[in-house]
């Protein structure tokens, strides 16, 4: 009878030793959290959200995207522009290689702004100066567009510059959401 316990005790303590193993594995390396501050991708984002963001996923255009900034901060913004285009903003309307793209995450919020632009006019050619992103490299964004320092103001990101795509806010219980 002992001996029969003993094993048990024995195979839980392995079976629990591989779940803490898998766990960091899985929390370190492919869902990782973080806490966001700031404002600048409110009302998708808001101060002191936890997020959880993975590595492993391609970049598309609206992803929200980690990135580690020039200074070395990490940034949160959303994905306006990919590799060789053309960027540009008049009268709150996103133009890629001047096409007009929908920002339906943008609806709620312009509304507020009916008098106003919410996102002041550019291009790519004043911003970056030139005319298209580099082939490796993204424009952000963010959703708060009046306070957010972003693409406008520091340039195109790198790719080798991304640490990973947003995929869920899990805290406040409240908020919680796929992205």
């Amino acid at each position: 009878m002992k001996n029969s316990f003993l094993e048990k005790l024995i195979y839980w303590i392995k079976m629990l030793m591989v779940a803490a193993f898998f766990a960091v594995i899985v929390r370190g390396f492919v869902f990782i959290p973080m806490t966001i501050e700031g404002n600048s991708m409110e009302k998708t984002l808001n101060q002191e959200d936890h997020i959880i963001y993975e590595k492993f996923s391609d970049i598309d255009r609206f992803d929200i995207i980690l990135f580690k900034a020039n200074d070395g901060t990490v940034m949160v913004k959303r994905v306006v522009g990919l590799p060789g285009e053309e960027v540009a903003y008049f009268n709150d309307t996103l133009l890629i290689n001047g096409e007009m793209i929908e920002e339906p995450y943008l609806d709620e919020i312009k509304i507020h702004h009916l008098n106003n632009h919410y996102t002041t006019n550019f291009n790519s050619e004043e911003v970056l100066g030139k005319p298209n992103l580099s082939d490796d490299a993204y424009f952000v964004l963010g959703d708060n567009r009046r306070v957010s320092k972003d693409s406008r103001s520091f340039g195109e990101v790198r790719a080798d510059q991304i640490i990973g795509k947003a995929r869920l806010v899990y805290y406040p219980f409240k908020d919680i959401k796929l992205l």
